[in-house]
């Protein structure tokens, strides 16, 4: 994938697009090959997990912290990036959410919840978005708002490669589509 492209994995659940997210994202060991990263002229700069954000079926995120608790925290395990990353309040701008990050994340609806998790990429920067069915509990003007985000994130040269049941509202996103694993009796569910 190059600079500002999107990928979207589509399928069946249980057809491995979770599977392939997490490969990708370093958390799952590839049985052959590898994902890394190249620069411009082709140059490989590493692995990909060192420049990706992961954001799981999960937020990663602890209840009893604060939202801005939480936020800190990741900017300040994942360090900032290579690029300029917003502060928390501007992230909770960013996500519709200003105003609200001394609350306990555990007190948040899920919408609200998520919204945070998304927030998470944009404090501390990564060029690669891995994005496990990200709009799980938004509703479509908070689908508006992420479709928004991605392609800004795009548009600054950001890559994007995402699992959903979802249309995005992406422009120019590639598909693949996950069929499953060959050889795989599935059944009545197949």
């Amino acid at each position: 994938m190059q600079a500002g492209e999107a990928l979207i994995l589509t399928g069946k659940n249980g057809s491995g697009k979770s599977t392939l997210l997490r490969v990708v994202a370093g958390l799952l060991r590839a049985e052959k090959g590898s994902v890394t990263v190249t620069d411009s002229h082709g140059g490989e700069s590493g692995p990909a997990a060192e420049a990706s954000h992961y954001l799981g079926h999960r937020n990663a995120m602890k209840n009893e912290l604060t939202v801005a608790e939480n936020l800190d925290f990741w900017r300040s395990f994942l360090g900032p990036g290579k690029t300029a990353s917003p502060s928390i309040e501007e992230a909770a701008e960013a996500v519709g959410l200003p105003g609200i990050t001394h609350l306990p994340f555990g007190y948040l609806s899920a919408g609200q919840q998520r919204r945070f998790a998304f927030a998470k990429l944009l404090v501390a920067h990564r060029p690669i978005w891995i994005l496990d069915e990200p709009t799980a509990a938004l509703d479509a003007s908070a689908d508006k708002l992420f479709a928004g985000l991605i392609e800004t994130h795009r548009r600054e040269g950001g890559i994007v490669i995402a699992a959903t049941h979802q249309p995005l509202g992406l422009e120019n996103a590639g598909e693949l589509r996950m069929t499953g694993f060959a050889g795989v009796d599935h059944g009545v569910w197949g």
